[in-house]
């Protein structure tokens, strides 16, 4: 049975407008460090930015891998963090996340966990992609009967898919060990909904914008900066890059078209371990 969805009140002639975060590795400490960078520092200089930009953005999606510790105390940490910008947020895991304790404690009155959202002339479906005690991903059979189902309940609407892992290889043998295990059976599958527009996800702590030629058009694959540590794109080990945290802003049109650019923190004031091998 599809349960009801979060529905925002937005003339289906305008555009919907979101901000997307994700991979904040956020622990209990706000003192804690990951590779160098305080994680809480970095996602409050990432949400200062969002602020000073003051992109009108209709709502917040946070695509996993909130906490680093699998603390109560991450999660709360978050839901402060996000809380001054006084837009809902809408939330996933990712593979650092315990499922359970992020769903008993990211709460708010503006923090959602559903699994879908009607905004507009569209409709976004949040997945989980996460593996039990793996770090890569899989699309599993009950998450693609949702996408069916959820598309079925709204023929009308376009659709954008979100989750935290990659369907798609980023090109870093190291990272790419850990993508979404079936994403190209799980692309070839969700483009033959013409509905379907966009596939959003974080994981991979760098940016990607590419396009699906689908049977029914363009899809368009995007992929998201973290707000703490930058992984160095096409590299075949563990390497961190020095670019600054960062986040992404959509512009979902009505006509089906998706706007969308990737900002980061200006200047240079979170700098990585370099000699770190791992994490």
């Amino acid at each position: 049975m599809l349960k009801a969805a979060i529905s925002y009140s937005i003339s289906e002639a305008k555009s919907v407008r979101i901000v997307q975060v994700t991979d904040p590795h956020l622990f209990a400490d706000p003192e804690a460090q990951l590779l160098g960078v305080n994680t809480a520092q970095s996602l409050a200089a990432v949400l200062n930015t969002i602020s000073a930009v003051n992109y009108p953005a209709h709502f917040m999606l946070a695509t996993g891998d909130i906490s680093q510790d699998y603390s109560i105390a991450s999660y709360h940490n978050f839901v402060d963090a996000v809380k001054p910008l006084g837009m809902p947020c809408h939330y996933l895991p990712g593979n650092h996340d315990d499922p359970r304790i992020m769903n008993l404690h990211m709460q708010g009155a503006n923090m959602f966990g559903q699994k879908r959202i009607l905004a507009g002339n569209w409709q976004i479906i949040m997945l989980d992609s996460t593996v039990r005690g793996r770090p890569g991903g899989h699309m599993s059979d009950a998450e693609l009967e949702l996408i069916e189902t959820a598309i079925a309940a709204e023929p009308e609407r376009h659709t954008l898919l979100v989750m935290h892992h990659n369907p798609i290889l980023a090109g870093c043998a190291w990272l790419d060990q850990h993508c979404m295990d079936n994403g190209e059976e799980f692309i070839a599958r969700v483009a033959q909904y013409p509905q379907v527009k966009g596939l959003l996800w974080g994981h991979i702590h760098q940016n990607i914008d590419t396009n699906h030629q689908g049977p029914h058009g363009l899809i368009k694959l995007m992929a998201t900066p973290s707000t703490c540590i930058q992984f160095k794109p096409k590299s075949p080990y563990f390497a961190l890059d020095a670019l600054q945290p960062g986040y992404r802003l959509l512009e979902l049109k009505s006509d089906g078209s998706i706007l969308t650019n990737v900002y980061r923190v200006p200047g240079e004031t979170f700098s990585p371990d370099k000699d770190a091998g791992g994490y």
